[in-house]
């Protein structure tokens, strides 16, 4: 697959970066060789391929779910500019 010239220079206006015309060139080769490469891997069959969530098929190690901190809710809301009902209150910002 290729890229035209008018892609790159779209692609750079979209990324708001700057291709001088030399660059374009090479640009336009590097970009379609990365182009022909994921039609490769887009051709690959992976129909009896199994998805799996890691590559390594590693499992995570969980920790138990066990309370760690104290509640000090009292304590912050005490030095807050304003609460109620346990909730803080900060100024309106949408009108």
């Amino acid at each position: 697959m290729s890229i035209s010239r008018e892609d790159i220079g779209k692609v750079a206006v979209l990324a708001r970066i700057r291709v001088d015309e030399e660059q374009v060139s090479a640009l336009e080769k590097d970009l379609g060789n990365i182009l022909d490469l994921v039609d490769q891997l887009g051709a690959a069959d992976t129909d009896s391929v199994e998805p799996m969530a890691h590559p390594l098929n590693a499992v995570q190690k969980l920790r138990s779910d066990e309370v760690t901190e104290t509640n000090e809710r009292e304590r912050f809301q005490a030095i807050a500019p304003a609460t109620e009902n346990g909730l803080y209150l900060v100024p309106r910002v949408i009108e």
